[in-house]
């Protein structure tokens, strides 16, 4: 008596079924709409189409031609494909409909060509080039890959351990193309720690084309935002040379956003003290003025990275000592008072506060009058609409030097508060 198959019970990704026949799909295509289907089923319902009202996309509504020819979706066909092999025994009777895919379509062992440390340099270029394909190409194909037992892991051994500048570049690419929540980020830093940090700056200073220096970039800023207190408050020095060199390339190479990266990183790790004397070192405080001067008033989310991180600097007297020392620094942080965001304002006028309490020589007193940052100062101080908490700062920093800007030719006697 020949035996029967046994089935087991697999829950089947919803996005691999059809919305008309809720079965696997055999062979996805996609409308116009971007919906997938099932091509029988897509087929039978526009033939069936009696109208233009009826030709639609049945889950959009939206109208499509009845002689529509939709799109393959190979990149899904290939997904179940592999899901199938993987699961040969699930108890869903479209499955066993369904050819086995290819060798190239099972992220398995392409995941195991990664860890094998003997496989040469052409073969792990080809496995990561596959996977980061499937990731890439779609949403359930980036789903499948992340979810993928070892997958994200193999990805970052590759980066920290690989001295091949191609197999670097690739496995950033794959990662990237991921778009890991943070929980995969956390286990990776608590695996390679500062190791991955050293791979990333080291992807920067090598000058790769914009695309791979934004995707250090970026990675770089996700990795440090997610580190833990014991080594987010120490990074390598080059962390802060390499955040500041983008932003010196604001004209120049670095996309945007490689420079919103180098911002956040920035704005992150200068939390802490140590990293704050580290970066106003590698001249962050002359860089992140230039952004204010150059898109500050263009670009919401970069001005207020660049005060955030400005603030913090200010926090330690190599930074205060930079700001005043810029030509302009005091300038464009009065700039940013008023005329911008609640959070921008604030994190201004905290700068301002700083630089008014421990930096307040008499040519600085004279500068912020004579650059109208004070002027700037009276207006938020008085204004019911600035948040409560910042109106109070910009009112303890007048105080500070009442008597000198209130005598001041630049400031109506009528118009200063104190």
């Amino acid at each position: 008596m020949e035996e029967q198959a046994v089935k087991v019970e697999v829950e089947v990704p919803s996005y691999f079924l059809c919305p008309i026949t809720l079965d696997v799909m055999r062979d996805p295509v996609t409308l116009p709409t971007g919906i997938t289907y099932d091509r029988h089923a897509i087929h039978r319902w526009l033939r069936l189409a009696d109208g233009a009202t009826s030709a639609t996309c049945p889950l959009t509504k939206l109208p499509v031609a009845p002689d529509c020819e939709p799109t393959p979706n190979h990149t899904l066909r290939r997904l179940i494909h592999s899901w199938c092999a993987r699961n040969p025994g699930a108890a869903v009777d479209s499955i066993e409909r369904i050819s086995t895919p290819p060798a190239s379509a099972n992220i398995g062992p392409l995941v195991s060509r990664l860890a094998d440390p003997k496989k040469p340099e052409r073969e792990t270029l080809a496995a990561l080039r596959e996977i980061r394909d499937v990731a890439a190409e779609s949403e359930p194909g980036r789903e499948l890959v992340a979810a993928f037992p070892g997958a994200a892991d193999a990805l970052f051994a590759v980066l920290v351990s690989t001295s091949a500048p191609s197999e670097a570049d690739m496995a950033l690419d794959a990662i990237s193309s991921l778009r890991l929540a943070e929980p995969c980020l956390v286990r990776a830093v608590d695996r390679d720690g500062m190791a991955l940090v050293d791979a990333l700056v080291s992807m920067l200073q090598r000058d790769a084309d914009a695309v791979s220096r934004a995707r250090a970039a970026m990675l770089l800023a996700d990795v440090t935002a997610c580190m833990a207190t014991s080594r987010a408050s120490s990074l390598p020095e080059q962390v802060f040379v390499e955040a500041v060199r983008l932003l010196r390339d604001n004209d120049g190479g670095a996309s945007t956003a490689a420079i919103k990266a180098a911002l956040r990183v920035l704005a992150g790790a200068t939390s802490y003290g140590r990293n704050r004397i580290k970066a106003a070192e590698a001249g962050a405080v002359a860089a992140l003025v230039e952004v204010l001067l150059v898109d500050g008033g263009r670009r919401r989310a970069w001005c207020e990275l660049a005060l955030s991180a400005l603030d913090r600097l200010c926090g330690c007297a190599d930074g205060r000592a930079a700001l005043v020392a810029h030509g302009a620094g005091v300038a464009a942080v009065g700039e940013m008072v008023v005329g911008t965001s609640a959070a921008a304002s604030g994190k201004a006028v905290r700068v301002l506060r700083s630089v008014a309490r421990h930096a307040a020589t008499a040519e600085v007193v004279r500068e912020m009058v004579a650059t109208g940052a004070v002027t700037k100062l009276c207006a938020v101080a008085v204004s019911p609409e600035t948040q409560e908490r910042t109106r109070e700062r910009a009112q303890e920093t007048l105080r500070m030097h009442a008597e000198a800007w209130r005598s001041s030719p630049c400031i109506h006697p009528n118009r200063y508060p104190y």
